[in-house]
This record gives C-alpha cells, sequence and structure tokens, in this order.
C-alpha cells in the first residue's frame, strides 16, 4: 500500500534507531502510535465509570471469538472483532435491564464468556494452540489491514470523544440527571460500549489478553496524578500512552533487553504512574 509505504519511510528520519529501520518494526510502531491514544481515551472514561472489570470481559471474549473463527473456517481476527462487540453491547443492554450492579451484571458475561471460550476452545487441540498467542499479543506481526483498520477507528474515536467527552462525564458523574438534561444516555452507553469493545479487541492483538486492562488504565491513572482538571486528566493519558508506546517499542528491541514488546510498554506507563504519584504527593504536601 503505498501511502504507507511513504508513512513508514518518514520514521527512519524522525527516529533514527537501528531497530526502526526494518518493514515490521516500522508497521508495529504505527500500530502503536494508533493504538495507544485510543486506549488511553477510553481508559479516561474506564476509570471516571469504574469499567475496568468491564475491558476485562470483552479481552477474554477474544478467546471465543478467535475459537469460533477457527472452528468454522472464517477469518479469526473478524469473528473476534465482532463477538467482542456483541459482548460489550449485551453488558451495556443488561445493565439497563437488569437491577443488579454493574459488576454483578459484567461478572455473570464474564464467567459466561469465559466458560464458552474454554469449551470451544477443548474441542479441538489446534484450536488450543493457534489461540495461545492472543494470550500475550504481539504488535510486531501487525499487518497493513490492521493498520488501516486501526485508521478508520481513529478517525471515528476521535469524533466520538470531540462530541461527546463532556457529555460522557456528565454521564458519568449522574446518569438520571442528564437524562433529565435531553442527553440520550442510552444513545452514548451503546455506543461507548461498542467503541471500548473495538479498543480493546484491536488491544488483544498488541499487548494480549492478560494486559489489555493495564493499556487501558495505566495511562488513565498517571494522567489522574498530574492533572488538575478532568481536560488535563484526559491530554496526560495521551501523552503517557505515546510516549511508553514508543519507548516500549525500542527499548524492547535492544540486545540489552529483548523482552516483549506489549510488557515493556505497560513497564513504562507504570514507570510514568510512579513518577506522576510522586509528583502529585508533592504537590498535595506543599
Amino acid at each position: 500500500m503505498t501511502e504507507l509505504a511513504c508513512l513508514y519511510d518518514i520514521i527512519p528520519l524522525i527516529l533514527p534507531f537501528d531497530c526502526l529501520q526494518t518493514r515490521f518494526m516500522q508497521q508495529a510502531l504505527v500500530g502503536l502510535v494508533l493504538l495507544a491514544p485510543l486506549a488511553a481515551a477510553m481508559g479516561v472514561q474506564v476509570v471516571n465509570f469504574r469499567m475496568a472489570f468491564f475491558s476485562d470481559a470483552i479481552s477474554h471474549s477474544a478467546f471465543a471469538g478467535v475459537a469460533l473463527g477457527l472452528i468454522v473456517a472464517l477469518d479469526p481476527q473478524l469473528t473476534m472483532l465482532a463477538f467482542g462487540v456483541l459482548v460489550g453491547l449485551a453488558i451495556a443492554v443488561l445493565q439497563r435491564l437488569s437491577t443488579l450492579s454493574s459488576d454483578t451484571v459484567i461478572g455473570v458475561i464474564f464467567a459466561a464468556v469465559v466458560a464458552f471460550g474454554l469449551a470451544v476452545v477443548s474441542r479441538d487441540q489446534n484450536v488450543a494452540r493457534d489461540i495461545q498467542r492472543f494470550l500475550y499479543g504481539d504488535i510486531l506481526t501487525i499487518s497493513d489491514v490492521q493498520i488501516l483498520g486501526l485508521l478508520a477507528l481513529f478517525a471515528v474515536l476521535t469524533i466520538f470523544q470531540a462530541w461527546g467527552y463532556n457529555r460522557l462525564i456528565y454521564i458519568g458523574l449522574n446518569p438520571t440527571l442528564a437524562k433529565a438534561h435531553r442527553v440520550p444516555v442510552a444513545v452514548y452507553q451503546y455506543l461507548f460500549a461498542a467503541l471500548l469493545a473495538l479498543v480493546v479487541i484491536f488491544a488483544v492483538w498488541a499487548v494480549g489478553v492478560l494486559l489489555v486492562t493495564a493499556l487501558l488504565i495505566v495511562p488513565a491513572a498517571a494522567g489522574r496524578n498530574l492533572a488538575r482538571s478532568a481536560g488535563a486528566m484526559f491530554w496526560w493519558a495521551l501523552v503517557v500512552a505515546e510516549t511508553s508506546a514508543v519507548a516500549g517499542l525500542i527499548i524492547s528491541a535492544q540486545d540489552w533487553a529483548r523482552t516483549a514488546t506489549g510488557a515493556t510498554v505497560i513497564l513504562c506507563a507504570f514507570a510514568w504512574f510512579v513518577l506522576s504519584a510522586g509528583a502529585a504527593r508533592w504537590r498535595n504536601g506543599r
């Protein structure tokens, strides 16, 4: 794809590291640079809405989605996306219809999704072997098609955040009052759930099921430590996510490190969090 090739060719000029001279590393960098702000932006709302458990449920639905795709001979990446969105919307619907707490509803769906995934995987040992790579993720294998998908999701999510950020904060604080002021609460909740599911599934490709929640939560938590307002928290989370993504990729490729890229990105974000916690304590203790 000529457009993406031009983008890849710019990377060595901006970041002249030896590890970024190869095409697969350039693709990984573009993928992370697109994914990191998506995860950070949604992570701010996940933290504010106390929905970390939600992202866990979606990420674990990846097992069932991939297994279904492998068994019925469809592209597992597509079935994983479709199944993740379906689970996200199901949680949103049940949260609105049920009198149970949100955590209880998510816990029930989480259990069902994990059990269904394990049941499907256990039927075929070949599927079980193929699905292991989704446990850890591998951003180094990202393709041009996946990058184009991330670009499309980036555009959609940018519009959604620009239009609905304040409304989402309002809904998170008091959905009843937001509805009284003619905010379409249900519409925003369903859109948020669907978009969060898409971000989580893309993140599974990059960092794996085990670290998806960390990719959402840690930059947002660091942003909260550094910020003095909701808007500042959003921008700080983006800074933490982007710098962690780039630094994590470069560090993981060094001969002295040779660590998993996803894990290294999260460790860089955690370093940000530790520094931000110290900064917040110093600021509040003044």
